[in-house]
C-alpha cells in the first residue's frame, strides 16, 4: 500500500508542476508572483556569482577606426542610445553671473513630495514629478514612467510589472520627457559644485542631482546604489542640504551633510539639472554663469576630475578616473577617454571590495562604451557589455552598444538579436529602432 501511494505521489509531481506552470501564465497570478520568482532567481544568481567580484580587464586595441554604423566617416555622428549632450531646451544667452552673497539658510516652499514606493526602480519618475510639480505641473509619476520607463513589451503583464526590470532612467530620458511632453524647460550640466547648488536654490530654483550611496538593496544586501535626489534647501551654519528623498528615510526634508552630498555626487561627475518655466530662461542662465556653456561645463568637470585623480584613493579614485573619461567623451576626445577608462578599470580591479565594488555604476552610465567604440576598440566594447549584461540582462543601453560592437566585428545576426531585445525592454528606444531597421534593410 505504501509503495502504491509513493508511486502515485511521484506520478503526480509532473502533473502538479505542469499545472503550476499553466496557472502562472494567468495574468492575475503572474502579476502577483512574477517579482517574487525573479527576486528568488536573482538572489540565487548573485549568491553563486557575486557581481561585485566581476571585473573588466581592457585589452590592447588592435582595430583601426572604421566608418560608423550610420554610414558616415565621422563616428561622432552616431547618436547615443539615451545620452545626448546635456543641453537646455533653449539656446543659452550670454551669461552674466549674479552676486555671491547668499542667506545662511533657505528652504523652498510649495514643494510637493512624491515617493517611489509600490513601484520598482522609480526614483527617476518620482523625482522628475517633484521637479515639475514645483512649477504647477498636474501630472503624476506614472504619467512620466509610461513614457520614460515603459518596460517590457509584454501585454500579459500589468503596467507596473512591465517596468519592474528597468533598473535605470537616464538623465537624457528625463530631459526628453520635459522637452516633448511638457511646456517646461530644463538645463543639465556636469561639473557642478556646492556653492552653485546653494546659489540656484537661494534664487528660488530646486535642483535635481544624481548621486550614489551605500545601503541595502531590495535583496537586503549591502552595496553601492545610484539615486536621484531633489534638493530644495540648505543651511550654511549646519552645513547641510535639505532634500526630498523618494526612497530612504526620513523621506521629506531629509538633512544631508555637505560632505555626504558631495561624496555621493562625485560618482556621477557632479551632474545637476534645473527645471524651470520658459519665461525664466534668462534668469536661469544668468544664475548659471559660465555653466551656461555646456562645453565649458564639461571642460570644468574634466579639470575637477584631473585634480581629484591626484588626491583621492580607493573607490573615490575610481570615480575620479571614471569622471575624467566621461568628461573627455563629452568633449569628443575619445582616445584619451579610452585611456582614462582603462585606468579606472585597473583601479576597480585593485579594490579590496570593502566597501563592495560599485558594479551598478555601469547600469547608470554608458560612457565607457562611447570611448571604446568611437576609438575603434570594438572587442573591448563587446567584452564590457558582456560583463555588464551577465550581472543584469535587462539593460537596454548595454544591449544597444553590444549590438553596435557585434556589427562592427561582423556579427550581424547577433546585432539584430540584441537590438530586438533592447526594443522589447523599452519600446521608446528610438535609436535602437533606427539601427535595427537599417540592418534589416541591408
Amino acid at each position: 500500500m505504501k509503495n502504491r501511494l509513493k508511486k502515485y505521489a511521484l506520478a503526480a509531481i509532473p502533473l502538479f508542476l505542469g499545472l503550476s506552470v499553466l496557472l502562472y501564465q494567468l495574468p492575475p497570478i503572474r502579476n502577483r508572483l512574477a517579482w517574487r520568482v525573479d527576486s528568488l532567481i536573482n538572489r540565487i544568481k548573485y549568491a553563486v556569482n557575486p557581481p561585485e567580484e566581476a571585473v573588466f580587464i581592457p585589452q590592447e586595441p588592435n582595430q583601426t577606426l572604421t566608418p560608423s554604423p550610420d554610414g558616415t566617416s565621422d563616428p561622432t555622428s552616431t547618436p547615443s542610445p539615451q545620452e545626448p549632450t546635456l543641453e537646455s531646451t533653449e539656446p543659452a544667452a550670454t551669461p552674466t553671473p549674479k552676486g555671491t552673497s547668499l542667506p545662511d539658510s533657505v528652504q523652498l516652499e510649495d514643494v510637493v513630495y512624491v515617493h517611489q514606493h509600490e513601484r520598482w526602480n522609480y526614483c527617476g519618475p518620482a523625482n522628475l514629478a517633484m521637479a515639475l510639480k514645483f512649477w504647477g505641473w498636474n501630472g503624476s509619476r506614472d504619467d512620466i514612467a509610461r513614457v520614460i520607463k515603459p518596460g517590457e513589451n509584454d501585454p500579459k503583464l500589468s503596467f507596473i510589472q512591465r517596468g519592474r526590470t528597468d533598473v535605470n532612467v537616464m538623465p537624457s530620458e528625463m530631459i526628453d520627457y520635459i522637452a516633448e511632453e511638457t511646456n517646461y524647460h530644463v538645463v543639465a550640466r556636469y561639473g557642478g559644485n556646492l556653492d552653485l547648488i546653494k546659489k540656484i536654490i537661494a534664487n528660488g530654483y530646486p535642483v535635481l542631482i544624481e548621486k550614489g550611496y551605500y545601503g541595502d538593496d531590495h535583496r537586503d544586501v549591502y552595496g553601492w546604489l545610484g539615486h536621484y535626489l531633489f534638493t530644495t534647501g540648505y543651511s550654511e551654519s549646519e552645513r547641510q542640504f535639505i532634500v526630498q528623498d523618494t526612497y530612504r528615510e526620513p523621506h521629506k526634508n531629509r538633512r544631508e551633510s555637505f560632505q555626504e552630498y558631495n561624496d555621493g555626487w562625485r560618482s556621477f561627475n557632479y551632474l545637476f539639472m534645473v527645471v524651470y518655466p520658459p519665461d525664466r530662461q534668462e534668469e536661469v542662465y544668468e544664475l548659471l554663469g559660465p555653466w551656461a556653456d555646456p562645453t565649458w561645463a564639461s571642460q570644468h568637470a574634466l579639470e575637477i576630475a584631473e585634480e581629484e585623480t591626484k588626491i583621492l584613493s580607493g573607490v573615490d579614485l575610481y570615480f575620479a578616473w571614471f569622471n575624467k573619461g566621461t568628461s573627455l567623451v563629452k568633449l569628443q576626445r575619445y582616445p584619451e577617454a579610452a585611456d582614462a577608462f582603462d585606468q579606472a578599470f585597473k583601479i576597480y580591479y585593485e579594490l579590496d571590495n570593502d566597501p563592495p565594488r560599485p558594479f551598478r555604476l555601469l547600469w547608470y552610465q554608458t560612457w565607457p562604451y562611447w570611448a571604446y567604440y568611437y576609438n575603434g576598440e570594438y572587442q573591448n566594447t563587446l567584452e564590457l557589455a558582456n560583463l555588464v549584461l551577465e550581472g543584469k540582462s535587462t539593460l537596454e543601453e548595454s544591449l544597444y552598444w553590444r549590438a553596435l560592437a557585434k556589427e562592427a566585428l561582423g556579427n550581424i545576426d547577433g546585432a539584430v538579436a540584441d537590438l530586438r531585445q533592447a526594443i522589447y525592454l523599452n519600446n521608446q528606444f528610438d535609436i535602437a529602432k533606427f539601427h535595427l531597421n537599417r540592418l534589416l534593410d541591408q
